[in-house]
């Protein structure tokens, strides 16, 4: 959370063929939020069935796809719901120091985007990013635009 994601696959999509986003927090945007068994369940059907459209439709090469996924058995649950066949998957996580995360965060609670609850929910979950069986990209000190020129190049 705060890292970029969403600005850093908006221009992915704009560099790469072909390509369609989604992002994940568009498959859980309600009003109040609520996290609970049922909510879960619900946006992993949502985000897998979406998803999955995109993999069957032969106007996509590209498809990016971005979300808190902090823990492993998050990429692995959505993973094991897709067909990959004829698919070559590209797990990636973007990473910054705590330093950076507490400035990016807290620039967007003084814009009124996030609220100041996130930023230690944030800084306690860089560590598990680092964890995962992905691909990382420090984005602690380069723009939007500078990680999606990484990022296309790791095909």
């Amino acid at each position: 959370m705060g890292v970029g994601k969403t600005t850093t696959c908006q221009i992915l999509k704009q560099k790469l063929p072909n390509a369609v986003f989604l992002d994940g927090d568009w498959c859980w945007d309600s009003s109040p939020f609520q996290v609970n068994e049922e909510t879960k369940a619900m946006v992993m059907d949502n985000i897998c069935h979406i998803l999955c459209n995109f993999i069957r439709c032969s106007a996509y090469e590209n498809i990016i796809f971005c979300w808190v996924m902090h823990e492993q058995s998050i990429i692995d649950d959505i993973v094991s719901r897709l067909d990959l066949t004829d698919c070559k998957l590209h797990s990636i996580s973007l990473v910054c120091s705590e330093d950076a995360l507490r400035e990016r965060i807290t620039a967007d609670v003084k814009s009124g985007i996030r609220k100041s609850d996130v930023i230690e929910r944030s800084v306690e979950r860089i560590p598990l990013y680092y964890s995962l069986d992905t691909a990382k990209v420090d984005v602690s000190n380069i723009t939007s635009e500078e990680a999606a020129e990484r990022i296309s190049k790791l095909k």
